[in-house]
């Protein structure tokens, strides 16, 4: 894992973050974005969705906190693959939009995943 705790960037005109260099490995399986649980996303690497996030998830069906995290980090979530040559990922609108995202972005790594919301 990489010592980058933080960066900062500035969404281009379709809506792509550069990721920093030194991070894209982490994202080399793909990622997958969410609804935080406050105004910010969740930036995960697909790996670590598949095999942490995603069986978290699975809890009975009768069990309404199982439920609640499921409509929460399902509403909007997108999923995709870095742009090998540039670094970038795509953010769509409706995520943008739930987070007050405009251009500024800062994120913050909290451990195995990325929280992503407008610089102030």
């Amino acid at each position: 894992m990489s010592s980058t705790d933080y960066f900062e960037r500035r969404l281009d005109e379709k809506r792509r973050l550069t990721v920093p260099v030194e991070l894209r490995p982490e994202f080399q399986s793909g990622y997958v974005i969410t609804q935080g649980f406050g105004k910010y996303l969740h930036l995960y690497p697909k790996k670590v969705w598949d095999e942490i996030v995603e069986p978290n998830l699975q809890g009975s069906i009768l069990d309404e906190k199982v439920a609640d995290l499921n409509v929460k980090f399902r509403t909007g979530k997108a999923e995709g693959s870095i742009d090998q040559k540039q670094g970038r990922i795509s953010i769509e609108k409706n995520l943008l939009d739930f987070a007050g995202i405009k251009q500024d972005v800062v994120a913050v790594r909290a451990g195995q995943y990325w929280r992503i919301s407008a610089k102030n």
